[in-house]
């Protein structure tokens, strides 16, 4: 590959990732502070749960979580589906995290999760999702446009993305 086209690409890709940063600014309200407060005040664990690129960086958040002392842990959705959803308590809240907030996996276990009584946060790219109507707050982490030319790729993916791999626009 070409220094000069690497180069263009890891800059392009660094463009349209802060461009999306700076745009989810405007989007913070109330929800954001809400949900900050709701889990700043459990007494339960913070329970995260996505699955694929939205588990990746689920499990990233509840690093974070620990590493700051914060009780977190991830669930992955197939797994709360097999009965491992017996370590949520109603006193939990559960972040779920979905770009289209219609992952079946996850919205199947957010109902059941429902039951239990823990509290639900959805951060998802869709307001009006399945999984947003199913939680108690939202929290829009849409963005405008994706760096990756099939939208598929989170921010680390995306800047070492080869071209030769797969067409890049």
């Amino acid at each position: 590959m070409k220094k000069d086209l690497s180069l263009k690409l890891a800059k392009d890709v660094l463009k349209i990732e802060a461009e999306s940063i700076s745009g989810l600014i405007g989007k913070l309200n109330d929800n954001f502070t809400r949900a900050v407060d709701t889990i700043y005040k459990s007494s339960g664990r913070v329970i995260v749960t996505g699955i694929g690129k939205s588990g990746l960086i689920g499990k990233k958040i509840v690093a974070t979580m620990t590493s700051t002392g914060t009780q977190a842990l991830f669930l992955h959705p197939v797994e709360g589906m097999h009965g491992d959803l017996g370590i949520v308590t109603k006193r939990d809240v559960v972040l779920a995290i979905s770009n289209s907030g219609e992952t079946k996996e996850l919205n199947t276990i957010v109902a059941s999760v429902r039951e239990i009584g823990a509290t639900l946060i959805a951060l998802t790219g869709d307001t009006s999702s399945t999984l947003a109507r199913a939680c108690d707050l939202v929290i829009d982490v849409g963005v405008a446009r994706e760096a990756c030319p099939f939208g598929l790729a989170p921010p680390p993916v995306r800047l070492l993305h080869w071209p030769w791999a797969t067409p890049w626009p």
